[in-house]
């Protein structure tokens, strides 16, 4: 490596060090070094060997690929993280923007492999400033993709379709996403039920749709909370359109069991449903606030659908095509099966769970 490698490679030393709220000492002593050799380390003027750089992942939780490759460019514009600035805000930013451009290296590396070709990124041409025109866009996408107002049964399938690859793992906000040249992802967050996971997987989508080539949701300005109510008009109207919220009170005697069975069938968090009604004028203020104080049981929502199953974002952790490729790499040979596990990140849980290989089959 060059010295100009060995001083990116100490940058994200540092900045993961103050991410994790450690000093130079602090880590020293979890990677049983000097702390005048992390001073070194992280000014670029001393290298490391590969074991050393495995102890350094381990002490900062990071994936050895985090230090050895450049941050995607469309996110390597955010303000660098210093011993001043460094907040629960900006740390929770920082990693999960590490998680973000991880998944973007595995997508590629399928690519790369010839196993994973990514759909063309699906883009609105409107104009989109305010959330009514949002709206517009989310029908839009609808119709594009022969949904009407039918529920969306698989999310993740969804962004697939619109060019989007959504990773559902453990992360400190809510979600991210990014588009890095050909390649559109989004991290969602393992935190909350399912519908809000749903909630959260389409907002990111609808920063793809939008036009809006990076968000995180961690530490956003006054301006920024503007563009995300637009963003969230766009999830909304995309998880349960408002038409099919009229439809349902035509038919039901009581506001609540529609309700109840909107949120249900349409799989979205009981506040969405509310938010919903109220846009389509079909309750007031008054009516919503004593509704959002008696929140459904677990029991009414899947009741309501006679007990059928609802996996959508629950079990499923990537995407079914990359998923897909996982399991194709593996069945060649161009990815070992502890390699394979990784990328699945939980989907599958142990190597009993993958298949055997061509030539294992014919093994005695």
């Amino acid at each position: 490596m060059s010295t100009l490698d060995w001083s990116e490679i100490g940058e994200r030393v540092r900045e993961a060090r103050l991410a994790m709220r450690l000093s130079q000492e602090q880590l020293a002593l979890e990677i049983d070094l000097d702390r005048t050799m992390v001073s070194k380390i992280e000014a670029g003027s001393r290298r490391l060997d590969a074991l050393e750089l495995a102890r350094l992942a381990r002490a900062l939780d990071m994936p050895i690929g985090h230090f050895l490759n450049a941050p995607p460019t469309v996110m390597s514009h955010r303000t660098p993280l210093a011993e001043d600035t460094v907040s629960d805000a900006t740390k929770a930013s920082y990693r999960i923007d590490s998680a973000l451009a991880a998944w973007i290296r595995e997508i590629r590396m399928l690519m790369s492999l010839g196993v994973l070709s990514p759909k063309p990124i699906k883009r609105y041409t409107g104009r989109v400033d305010r959330p009514a025109a949002a709206v517009e866009a989310a029908r839009w996408l609808r119709n594009d993709l022969h949904l009407g107002t039918a529920a969306i049964e698989s999310l993740a399938d969804l962004c697939e379709r619109c060019g989007q690859y959504i990773l559902v793992t453990d992360l400190p906000g809510d979600g991210a996403s990014a588009v890095d040249g050909d390649v559109a992802a989004a991290v969602v967050s393992l935190n909350g039920d399912p519908g809000r996971r749903r909630s959260t997987a389409a907002h990111e989508l609808g920063h793809l749709i939008l036009g809006d080539e990076y968000s995180t949701d961690i530490g956003i300005s006054a301006s920024r909370m503007e563009r995300e109510a637009v963003i969230d008009a766009f999830a909304a109207e995309l998880l349960l359109p408002v038409e099919a919220v009229r439809q349902a009170f035509r038919v039901k005697e009581s506001t609540r069991s529609a309700l109840v069975g909107l949120a249900a069938e349409y799989r979205t968090s009981w506040s969405l449903a509310l938010r919903q009604a109220r846009t389509a004028k079909l309750i007031t203020p008054t009516e919503e606030k004593g509704l959002r104080s008696c929140l459904p049981t677990l029991a009414e929502f899947r009741d309501s659908l006679g007990w059928s199953p609802q996996p959508d974002l629950n079990t499923i952790r990537v995407p079914p095509s990359f998923a897909h490729a996982v399991m194709t790499a593996y069945r060649k040979g161009r990815i070992t099966g502890e390699r394979a596990l990784e990328l699945m990140h939980g989907q599958l849980e142990s190597a009993a769970d993958l298949p055997p290989r061509p030539e294992e089959d014919d093994a005695p």
